[in-house]
Parts: C-alpha cells; sequence; structure tokens
C-alpha cells in the first residue's frame, strides 16, 4: 500500500515545474505563508491602531535611519498622500522623529524614536522567530533557492528600491 503524502508534507519540486499546477502551488505557499507570518503581528499592530503600512514605514526607517521621505516613498512605492498619513501617525504616537537635513532644509529627515525601536524590534523578532524555523526546516540550499525566486519576481528596475536585500554583509 502506498503512502500518500499529506498536503503539508515537503515534496520536491516536479522536473516540469514551469507548468500550471507547479505555478499554482508556488503562488499558493507563498501566499498562506505570508499571510500566516503576518497573521499574529496583525493583530497586535490592530491592538495599537496601526497597520502594515506603519509596520512596513518603521522597519525601513530603522533599517535607515535619516533616510529622507523621498527615499522611502521610493522604498515603498505608495503615494506621497498615503505616506504623510503614516508618518504623522507615527509622530503623533512617538515612534518616529523628524529632521530637516543638512544640506537641504527643505529635506525631511526620518528616524525611530527609543519607543520606535523598541516597537519594531518586537515586531521584528516575531517575524525572525517564524523565518528562523521555516529556514531551519529548509535548509541553507533550499534558503538560497527561496531568495532567488524572490528576487526573480522583482523586475531588474524595481531592485534598487530593495537596499537590504542583496547578500548580507
Amino acid at each position: 500500500m502506498a503512502v500518500q503524502n499529506s498536503p503539508d508534507t515537503f515534496r520536491a519540486a516536479s522536473p516540469l515545474f514551469l507548468r500550471e499546477p507547479e505555478i499554482r502551488r508556488g503562488v499558493e505557499l507563498l501566499y498562506f505563508g505570508y499571510s500566516h507570518m503576518l497573521r499574529g503581528i496583525d493583530e497586535g499592530l490592530a491592538k495599537q491602531g496601526l497597520g502594515r503600512a506603519h509596520h512596513r514605514s518603521l522597519y525601513f526607517i530603522a533599517r535607515n535611519p535619516d533616510i529622507t521621505v523621498s527615499e522611502l516613498l521610493r522604498i515603498l512605492a505608495i503615494t506621497k498622500q498615503s505616506l504623510g498619513r503614516v508618518l504623522n501617525e507615527l509622530t503623533e504616537r512617538g515612534l518616529i522623529e523628524t529632521r530637516m537635513g543638512r544640506e537641504d532644509r527643505r529635506q525631511r529627515l526620518l528616524r525611530v524614536t527609543e519607543s520606535g525601536a523598541e516597537l519594531e524590534a518586537s515586531i521584528f523578532e516575531a517575524l525572525r522567530e517564524a523565518m528562523s524555523a521555516a529556514y531551519a526546516q529548509a535548509g541553507q540550499n533550499a534558503v538560497t533557492g527561496f531568495w532567488a525566486v524572490l528576487e526573480g519576481l522583482v523586475p531588474p528596475d524595481e531592485k534598487p528600491r530593495m537596499p537590504h536585500a542583496r547578500k548580507p554583509g
């Protein structure tokens, strides 16, 4: 009697990995993996009256101290109006601070405050735990392949928006 794999059992990619069923499986895994990873984070953010746009902004501001608003707009690829609303809310809550640029005083430089850094770190810790567990289960070669697939989804002209996506270090 043949043992049937359950839906959550790891299966190697078919040699026909470019066919529709394999691509659909990848799309579904990407969707469900991303949704599950962020579900708990979304709940925590919602309790504070914040959402994913706030989290993404905090993440990139924390990773790039003194980032300009225009640089953040380029990374997030959202409208100036949407980002303005998010930045105003983060500022009002004391999670980020804005300073004038050194060379161009019209520039607004963004930086997380101590409480903003604490919130971003706590959110990242949940993401780190989920990603670390998944990475450990998959192994180094699979992680490298996963990164290559994700980078392959980003058009070449968009890759400059990914300041830290390249090889760590």
